[in-house]
């Protein structure tokens, strides 16, 4: 038992957890890491209002998977919430901490698509399904002619409409594919160079109470410093853009090596960002690199480009009249740090 474990005690810490099969999966892995420690664990199922509603994410409103997780932490029926860090709202909740964030899975999104079709396969006119904002604003910005259709369900529900012939495609975050063991299904991985993810997409977030200063010392063992950088990096970008989880926005950061003037190596963070209208008009993009560090300044940064290029009215643009593919698309990029470029 580690010394912080043995702050608690005999305590058995409650571990808060939505109760579809990838929350599960993905609270019990905590569980696991926690229990490692000598803690003593249990896994309780809270329903939240996104479970029990079919509606779209963006009308029932930001944070509706995660509200109630919190509730029962600050009501101390639980003593820890597991959430899928894009879900949770940008704005800081002074009553909680995020004593942990694991290890990320890989953060891209995954197309899953009928007789092993990859993206650029599908034919003008095929059926793809997904509801988040930002999945249809890039998908219909490629100008592949594609009918994109709105999706809601848990990931079973979500393939089970491909093998079913009821749509010919379906995009979903690879991760948690990756988490439920079903990574046989995908047919193509999107790389971020032309798709970029969700802010902190593949991420956990695992959330205590403030004031509990030895379960957060427990917790903190279970954090992973790359991937709260990047993750910092990403949610920063989001909140300076003022901008909601179902907002179209995309963002990526990575910590890569790069080789100083006397050929030694050292690590950077790499944070790409874009905003598109939602009809795949108009897709703008930045990215710069810097100190890791320097995380949250970085993500602002890049946010504060695409504010430049006019990504604030380029998000408040609605659903046009048609599901299809707006047939022309304007593309913008700005890089800054080393020019990169979003698109390199």
């Amino acid at each position: 038992m580690s010394a912080n474990a043995g702050a608690l005690g005999d305590r058995v810490v409650r571990i808060g957890t939505r109760g579809s099969l990838l929350a599960t999966t993905q609270a019990e892995t905590v569980r696991a890491a926690i229990t490692a420690t000598g803690v003593r664990t249990e896994l309780v199922v809270v329903a939240t209002a996104g479970d029990k509603s079919a509606a779209p994410v963006q009308e029932i409103g930001v944070g509706v998977f995660t509200a109630a997780l919190r509730e029962a932490l600050a009501d101390k029926t639980i003593d820890v919430a597991v959430h899928s860090y894009k879900d949770l709202p940008t704005a800081e909740d002074p009553r909680f901490r995020i004593a942990a964030i694991p290890e990320r899975e890989d953060s891209r999104d995954a197309l899953v698509a009928r007789d092993g079709l990859v993206l650029g396969e599908l034919p003008a006119g095929s059926t793809v399904g997904t509801s988040a904002p930002r999945r249809i604003a890039q998908l219909r910005a490629l100008g592949l002619g594609l009918d994109v259709q709105p999706l809601r369900g848990n990931l079973d529900t979500r393939i089970g409409k491909v093998t079913k012939g009821e749509l010919d495609a379906v995009v979903v975050a690879r991760a948690g594919l990756a988490r439920i063991g079903r990574l046989d299904v995908v047919t193509e991985a999107l790389e971020p160079v032309q798709f970029l993810p969700a802010p902190a997409q593949g991420a956990l977030a695992v959330e205590c109470r403030s004031d509990d200063h030895d379960l957060a010392g427990v917790l903190g063992t279970l954090d992973d410093v790359a991937s709260r950088a990047s993750v910092t990096a990403e949610r920063a970008l989001l909140a300076e853009l003022e901008a909601g989880c179902t907002a179209p926005v995309g963002a990526i950061a990575e910590v890569v090596e790069s080789i100083d003037e006397d050929g030694r190596i050292f690590e950077e963070l790499s944070v790409r960002g874009c905003a598109a209208a939602v009809d795949g008009s108009d897709v703008i993009r930045a990215s710069t690199v810097g100190s890791v560090d320097d995380a949250d300044e970085l993500g602002r940064r890049v946010a504060r480009e695409l504010l430049d290029l006019g990504a604030r009215e380029l998000v408040a643009i609605t659903e046009p009249s048609s599901s299809s593919t707006a047939a022309s698309t304007t593309q913008r990029t700005s890089g800054t740090q080393k020019g990169e470029s979003i698109d390199a």
